[in-house]
């Protein structure tokens, strides 16, 4: 049967879809069947290097160790998801999981980049099957926009040239790189998700921590951030306990001592002049909050710790 046929066939896809769904093929790399475990773990090409040994057309097929990006600078594509018929218009990102029937078929001006990965060589994505409500474990189509959109397309660039280099390091870079755009466009993804369960609530506590990571200093109330997120404050709170088994209270503040051991151990601002960075008027009352929240005064803890980065 012509894969291609059925690729762009999309009046008849379902029907085709059903008669041929144990005859996809299934590939280490495109084309690649039925080889040995890879003596690789990451592979990066760039698409038009690919698809045109295909005449620019990709028929069905899957990975089933294997988990890819696809990133479309410019030209134009479109894909084929199961039975399902995607555009392809740049700049995009394509999160393509293991075991995922797709197909391909691009223009003869694409320019952009196929990044391949064996699932279990990369943490973020080593056990996906055991998470199937994680966005990375379906495909995506995403555009990266503003600044990040930005550094993604920096990073996949360098992505790519590091592959070719083959310099000292490559590989943990590499591995850098690849996890760095991951969550990168997974911001993207993830207000995708389902607002109900688990998964909402995690968001939800996810944006929270962002928004306290930015005003911690000003000891807003609960309710401040409850408006933000457009929440009351007790349903913020239950959602917070029900994640994370404190309050928001406890957010904000955990915060404030997570800033203040760090200035303890690595600057020689006074106690006052940490107490006031981190918006305490009275650093007695700043000394008193560190002492219930570690169990030791600020100058005990900055005696201690750097007493084992010394000996360390």
């Amino acid at each position: 049967m012509d894969f291609r046929i059925l690729l762009w066939d999309k009046s008849n896809m379902e029907k085709k879809r059903l008669a041929i769904a144990r005859q996809v093929p299934t590939f280490d790399l495109y084309g690649e069947q039925g080889a040995q475990r890879p003596d690789f773990w990451v592979h990066c090409e760039t698409i038009a290097a690919r698809s045109s040994t295909y005449q620019w057309e990709i028929g069905l097929h899957r990975h089933e160790r294997l988990f890819q990006l696809l990133y479309i600078r410019n030209g134009a594509g479109d894909a084929l998801f199961g039975g399902r018929a995607v555009t392809l218009a740049p700049p995009c990102i394509v999160v393509m999981p293991p075991g995922i029937s797709h197909g391909y078929r691009f223009s003869r001006d694409v320019e952009g980049f196929v990044i391949t990965v064996v699932v279990d060589q990369l943490r973020l994505i080593a056990e996906l099957h055991k998470r199937p409500q994680d966005w990375l474990a379906a495909p995506q189509v995403l555009s990266p926009e503003g600044e990040d959109g930005g550094y993604i397309d920096a990073t996949i660039v360098r992505i790519a040239e590091e592959f070719e280099a083959r310099r000292t390091g490559r590989n943990d870079l590499i591995d850098a790189y690849i996890t760095t755009v991951l969550m990168l466009i997974g911001r993207r993804a993830a207000p995708q998700l389902s607002d109900v369960g688990k998964d909402a609530r995690q968001l939800r506590v996810e944006t929270l921590k962002e928004l306290i990571g930015r005003h911690f200093r000003e000891h807003l109330p609960a309710a401040h951030y409850a408006q933000r997120l457009n929440l009351s404050p007790t349903h913020l709170n239950r959602i917070v306990r029900d994640v994370t088994g404190a309050s928001v209270h406890d957010l904000i503040m955990a915060r404030v001592i997570d800033e203040a051991r760090r200035a303890l151990v690595f600057t020689p601002s006074s106690i006052q002049q940490i107490a006031d960075n981190l918006g305490f008027s009275d650093a007695a009352y700043f000394s008193r909050c560190f002492r219930n929240r570690t169990g030791q005064t600020p100058g005990a803890f900055r005696r201690s710790e750097r007493q084992k980065l010394s000996v360390a």
